[in-house]
């Protein structure tokens, strides 16, 4: 489909009153009437909505989490059950406590530092700025920057970390404000926010609106093509609205005037995209051949074809079965359960396949803001990594899979009362 067919329809979803009749069965791109499942997750609490010890016996919302694809765009999403506000405003997420997205930050600072040739008379703004886990390393090279994060509990890391940050939720209002009072962007940065967005026309927009004539886009999302080639079910919970191939991203970036000329793939997050985007009216940037090998490839996998959502379904149950079919046999043996990471794709894995304290005693994260607070829905208690050596069990159950390799390192030491780690994505796997 081409930009101008989507265009129109895309500045009138934009219009879109929250909450108005019919309006969560249309897509939020292109308007187009959702009429096709991809997957049905069941009822599901907010994956961030960690409880207090005191709201344990209150009732819990719990929502439809039930991902549908456009068939006009192919935007697979979710509906707005919760506002953003209710969702961002007070976060439980503080990137700086994984060593591995560290490491993944200061190399892109090294990476587009240099070929952008970024200096102090630049301006950096990422979008969803967290704790300051990116931007303190352009600050160390003296680039001038701005975080906007939503947050005011995380921001207040950020600014402890000496970077300035805006309490706000960008759209195009903020970036209309900040356009007019000269500060636009030479690079806005945007990691893991596009499928936080709901008003994604909007937000597009503000991107526009905000970037310097010869400025520089780059976004980085999980990659829909690697969620349904290798069963990553369990990235879909309430907080990502939507989730994208570069075939659909180039589509809604070029609704608003903008160009996707670059593309990179990432093994972040199970499999992500890199994507830089420029103005439509900036031709010193060309488009790389990896944009058409992409969409080639995404073309050949069947990102167009309805037919290649339906299949995910059967896939996504048939994970379920086995993760059971290992726990149940590993209580009956007698062997202790625990998970570890308080990840919000953990609870929607546990919640879906209705494992609980029968299942796992408990779970540890490195988060001090969430030791001592339990998992939405399930109730299971999280507590600090040394808990494991204290109680010596015989699994530890990764529920950040993406992270394995990290939290083996980390906790290598359960190797010696004879533990063993299993992660349940994309196949149930005990590992040595």
């Amino acid at each position: 489909m081409s930009t101008a067919q989507i265009a129109a329809p895309a500045r009138e979803a934009q219009d879109q009153a929250a909450g108005a009749a019919g309006a969560e069965h249309r897509c939020r791109f292109c308007a187009h009437p959702l009429a096709h499942s991809m997957v049905d997750l069941g009822m599901s609490p907010l994956s961030n909505a960690y409880l207090r010890p005191e709201q344990l016996q209150e009732m819990e919302p719990f929502y439809p989490l039930h991902a549908l694809v456009c068939e006009r765009c192919f935007l697979v999403q979710l509906g707005e059950f919760e506002s953003p506000e209710r969702i961002f405003s007070d976060y439980a997420y503080f990137s700086s406590f994984s060593d591995s997205w560290l490491r993944h930050a200061r190399d892109y600072v090294a990476m587009i530092s240099e070929r952008l040739r970024l200096g102090r008379e630049s301006r950096v703004v990422e979008i969803a700025s967290n704790d300051g886990y990116l931007l303190q390393y352009f600050a160390q090279k003296e680039i001038p920057v701005l975080g906007i994060e939503p947050a005011a509990n995380v921001a207040r890391a950020a600014e402890e970390r000496g970077v300035p940050s805006l309490v706000r939720f960008f759209g195009a209002e903020l970036a209309r404000e900040l356009a007019g009072e000269g500060r636009q962007a030479d690079l806005i940065v945007g990691n893991n926010v596009l499928a936080h967005v709901p008003a994604l026309n909007d937000f597009v927009a503000g991107l526009k609106l905000l970037l310097a004539p010869r400025g520089v886009v780059t976004m980085e999302f999980p990659h829909l093509l690697r969620l349904l080639e290798e069963n990553q079910f369990d990235t879909i919970y309430h907080e990502h609205f939507s989730y994208f191939s570069f075939t659909t991203a180039e589509t809604l970036f070029a609704a608003h005037g903008l160009v996707l000329f670059d593309v990179e793939e990432l093994p972040t997050h199970g499999g992500s995209l890199r994507i830089y985007a420029r103005h439509r009216e900036d031709g010193s940037q060309g488009v790389r051949p990896a944009v058409a090998a992409l969409k080639r490839r995404e073309q050949e996998c069947g990102i167009t074809r309805l037919e290649s959502y339906a299949r995910f379904s059967e896939r996504v149950k048939a994970t379920k079965r086995r993760l059971l079919d290992f726990l149940i046999r590993a209580k009956e043996e007698g062997r202790r359960v625990v998970g570890y990471g308080a990840a919000a794709k953990g609870n929607t894995l546990l919640n879906y396949c209705g494992v609980g304290l029968d299942f796992l005693d408990y779970v540890v994260d490195r988060s001090p803001h969430k030791q001592g607070l339990f998992l939405p829905g399930t109730h299971i208690p999280i507590h600090a990594p040394e808990r494991i050596e204290q109680t010596q069990p015989d699994y530890v159950l990764i529920l950040p899979w993406n992270l394995a390799e990290e939290i083996m390192e980390q906790m290598a030491g359960i190797r010696e009362w004879g533990g063993r780690f299993v992660v349940p994505i994309p196949e149930v796997e005990v590992l040595s």
